[in-house]
């Protein structure tokens, strides 16, 4: 296919409506507009690349993908850090292909004295996850266990979650801040809620290396998220190609797209792929 996309999608907030935004939403489900998913399903049946990039974890992203109808080639998830490729004998006919790691000791050690009665919790490589204090259910892997704060330290980590119910998000944006944070990504939610990854691994990151190794022209990538985790992935998409913002994000997430459309309620996804693939969806 000539002109074929990658369409690089957030769930929460941009395909799914109902939810929270980006790395801070809890909610299981959600709700798939109807025609958002046939206009999905048209665009990946066509041949382009049809990308869900997600901060869930795999576990929680695969049943939606179910949902939308499709059986996509590639799943950014973990915000960047785990990359699905399609494979029959795997876990829900996906296998984990590209993992990045890192030990979370030193970012553990020094956010905990700023929000001490946090709930901190670790997604590992393997995609099982400890837990300090339960951290609302939704996104989060099946496999789960309860370890005392020290039993995080020194594992090999896609990404930490910190949820502070606590602290205002404002509060919280302040403490995080102030921590000066290094050698690590990280995205902080409209809840009180701080994803981290590995350095230099983001959504962006995860979609370069496929975009690349697809032989995709850099023109031809759409991506379309609402949230602060998104960020990257908007800027790497706009850079020659489209990026779109949804109604509803916060300002710093509209300035990185080269587009705002109407917000998830109000079906701006649908909105835009339509404008960006009249041929096929009728603009």
């Amino acid at each position: 296919m000539q002109d074929r996309h990658i369409i690089a999608l957030d769930l929460d907030g941009t395909v799914l409506r109902h939810g929270f935004e980006g790395a801070g939403d809890h909610a299981a489900g959600g709700i798939i507009d109807p025609e958002l998913a046939a206009a999905i399903r048209t665009l990946h049946e066509s041949g382009h690349e049809v990308i869900v990039s997600t901060g869930r974890s795999v576990d929680a992203t695969l049943p939606i993908v179910e949902r939308l109808g499709i059986r996509p080639e590639w799943v950014v998830t973990a915000n960047g850090a785990v990359t699905l490729k399609r494979d029959p004998l795997g876990t829900r006919g996906y296998r984990r292909e590209y993992v990045e790691a890192f030990n979370p000791a030193d970012a553990l050690l020094k956010i905990r004295p700023q929000l001490a009665t946090a709930h901190f919790s670790v997604e590992l490589a393997d995609g099982s996850f400890l837990y300090t204090k339960a951290i609302p259910a939704g996104t989060l892997p099946a496999n789960q266990r309860q370890v005392e704060f020290e039993d995080l330290l020194g594992v090999q980590a896609a990404r930490v979650i910190v949820f502070s119910p606590d602290y205002r998000v404002e509060e919280f944006l302040t403490a995080i801040e102030s921590l000066g944070l290094t050698h690590v990504s990280y995205a902080v939610g409209t809840s009180s809620w701080l994803d981290i990854a590995p350095d230099g691994v983001t959504k962006a990151s995860a979609l370069e290396v496929l975009r690349s190794r697809l032989d995709i022209n850099p023109a031809h990538v759409f991506a379309a998220g609402d949230g602060r985790n998104d960020i990257e992935m908007l800027e790497w998409a706009g850079r020659v190609g489209v990026s779109v913002a949804m109604g509803q994000a916060v300002d710093e997430v509209k300035a990185a797209a080269t587009h705002v459309t109407a917000t998830a309620e109000d079906g701006g996804l649908l909105r835009s792929l339509r404008e960006r693939f009249p041929v096929l969806l009728g603009a």
